[in-house]
């Protein structure tokens, strides 16, 4: 626990530092083994690694926002190079060190360190637009209907994903007849899709929707991004509560847990001790709270919150990353507890930079309430 809310505290400086070391020690590996594998001068591909470097970075950063065709395909391709990257320099770590005990032979590793990287990226790609279904059944005080919940989060509608994706997440939602739909943020990655045309299938979804906003919105530009959701018939929750079929869904903006929390996503603002303190909520009545990211339980816990539903960690996406996650968030995916409060966080339905998911699944929460 000190580690984590350390590592959380100095994210905005560690991170960059920490990420800074890992791309040029990478780059000075890479240009090493390949100059080695393929008998050329190490020169050549320490030149040839930063420029891809520089490109990646670039192209995420200048054209996450573009509205352009021909920027969006830059976006892509540098999130796709990211990606195999990635599992380039760790399927090399893998392939030097069976290298150790059991040596391969030189036309066998050009080969396995060229393809093995691809054929990863494509596993990734499959498993990141296909959408799971994840069932869970949980108890509510106070409660004796039923209700079934369709949680979605983090669908990063943008470049990668757009009318067509969102067609296919709507049919299988439907198929799961839920009485309502909750979106816990992270609904847009760019601006790309951000248009009423590209929400159309939203209007096919017949039971009532409600969304909090999630970081990626706000980069976005969020008051486009509630219009966008209204025009569709989305309710927007903005810190408020509401009654569905007699239980409270508290729904609260992005926000850092409390004053004295440092978050890279939500650095300034409100925070969710201070804006809970403000609501109307009746701790002897059911409740959900909707929040993006899994931070600040202790505070639903003392508003009587059973169930909080939350994203934004993907689970961590990808492997490595994965084992990061873990130890960066308390509740990182699935369903966990806090005292007699429930938190079920979503691995997500899209994803972030790479489109590719390794160790994690691309998931709609289905919640049977009783």
């Amino acid at each position: 626990m000190y580690v984590r809310a350390i590592m959380k505290k100095f994210a905005a400086l560690f991170f960059p530092l920490f990420m800074l070391v890992v791309f040029v020690g990478s780059i000075v590996y890479l240009s090493l083994r390949f100059g080695d594998i393929f008998n050329t001068g190490n020169a050549l591909w320490f030149s040839t690694f930063s420029a891809t470097l520089i490109f990646m970075v670039a192209g995420l950063l200048v054209f996450n926002n573009t509205l352009k065709l021909s920027g969006s395909l830059v976006y892509r391709f540098a999130a796709l190079t990211m990606g195999y990257m990635l599992y380039l320099i760790i399927c090399l770590i893998l392939i030097d060190l069976i290298n150790l005990f059991f040596p391969v032979p030189l036309e066998w590793m050009r080969i396995l360190t060229l393809s093995l990287p691809a054929g990863i990226l494509t596993i990734g790609l499959y498993k990141s637009f296909n959408i799971k279904v994840t069932p869970h059944q949980i108890k509510l005080s106070n409660y004796s209907n039923k209700l079934r919940v369709a949680h979605l989060s983090d669908i990063h509608i943008g470049h990668f994903r757009g009318k067509r994706f969102l067609q296919k997440l709507v049919n299988k939602v439907n198929k799961e007849n839920p009485d309502v739909v909750v979106i816990t943020g992270d609904f847009f990655d760019g601006k790309i899709n951000l248009k009423d045309e590209a929400l159309t299938p939203l209007k096919e979804i017949k039971v009532p929707i409600y969304f909090v906003n999630g970081n990626h919105d706000g980069y976005s530009g969020l008051q486009d991004v509630f219009a966008a959701l209204a025009n569709t018939g989305v309710h927007n929750l903005r810190n408020e509560v509401i009654d569905v079929k007699g239980i409270q869904i508290i729904g609260l903006n992005h926000m850092r847990p409390d004053p004295s929390t440092r978050d890279m996503h939500a650095a300034t603002g409100p925070n969710m001790q201070d804006t809970l303190n403000t609501l109307q909520i009746d701790k002897n009545k059911p409740s959900i709270l909707l929040h993006h990211s899994p931070d600040g339980i202790q505070y639903a816990n003392e508003h009587g919150v059973d169930l909080y539903l939350s994203g934004h960690t993907h689970g961590g996406q990808q492997f490595p990353v994965t084992l990061l996650n873990e130890v960066l968030f308390t509740y990182n995916r699935g369903l966990n507890s806090y005292k007699n409060t429930k938190i079920l966080v979503s691995e997500g339905i899209g994803t972030f930079g790479p489109p590719i998911r390794i160790g994690t699944k691309s998931e709609i929460v289905m919640i049977e309430l009783a």
